[in-house]
């Protein structure tokens, strides 16, 4: 069975006060790091270590954190990629998971949320190599992750209620952006029930049921 420190991380980040608090952090948890502060050098870090998880910066010169992803992404199908960001638009999110990204974090993040945010993604990282072992693709629609659909599937089956947005990215550990993508496309799949709920003000926020 692997162990935490058998795990391998590689951060990417062109602000080295920010690399160094995320490699506390990640080796505080007890995972094997790597740093690099340009988006090319984070990509020769990954062909060197064929690292589990990468965790990457959004806006960086040279290579910005959507050509990183890419790179890391046509190379290899199942490395997990956390990307960092202070822009929680979902058009950002979407055209990020659109070239590979698993998941995002917002900056400034908690110390106890990136743990949490690690250990799914790793978790999403293992789904992955399995299915790559099978030979199964990467991704059954562009920028939907079996493994990531896998995760949020068997959370939503679990529930005897309907669910908020907010309520799955609670429950699965990812982000919003992230969640919001897996239910349109479990939406557009029909695996999906919108419960629209409404209040006295404002519009219904919606629930989701898998049927």
């Amino acid at each position: 069975m692997k162990t935490i420190d058998t795990y391998k991380i590689v951060i990417v980040d062109d602000e080295e006060d920010i690399l160094f608090t995320i490699q506390e952090i990640c080796s505080f948890g007890g995972y094997k790091t790597f740093k690099a502060t340009n988006g090319k050098d984070g990509y020769e870090l990954c062909k060197l270590h064929q690292p589990n998880l990468v965790i990457v910066d959004y806006h960086m010169p040279g290579w910005d954190g959507l050509t990183t992803v890419k790179k890391i992404r046509d190379r290899f199908s199942a490395i997990s990629i956390l990307v960092l960001t202070v822009d929680e638009r979902q058009e950002v999110s979407d055209r990020f998971m659109e070239v590979g990204a698993t998941d995002f974090a917002i900056k400034p993040i908690k110390a106890p949320d990136l743990i949490a945010r690690i250990k799914v993604n790793l978790q999403i990282n293992e789904i992955q190599k399995k299915i790559a072992e099978d030979s199964q693709s990467a991704f059954v629609d562009k920028g939907i992750s079996p493994a990531t659909l896998s995760i949020i599937s068997d959370y939503l089956r679990q529930q005897n209620e309907s669910l908020t947005i907010e309520e799955i990215t609670s429950g699965v550990n990812l982000a919003y952006q992230t969640v919001h993508r897996y239910v349109q496309y479990l939406l557009k799949i029909e695996k999906l029930e919108v419960i629209p709920v409404y209040g006295q003000l404002g519009r219904p926020k919606n629930r989701y049921k898998y049927i």
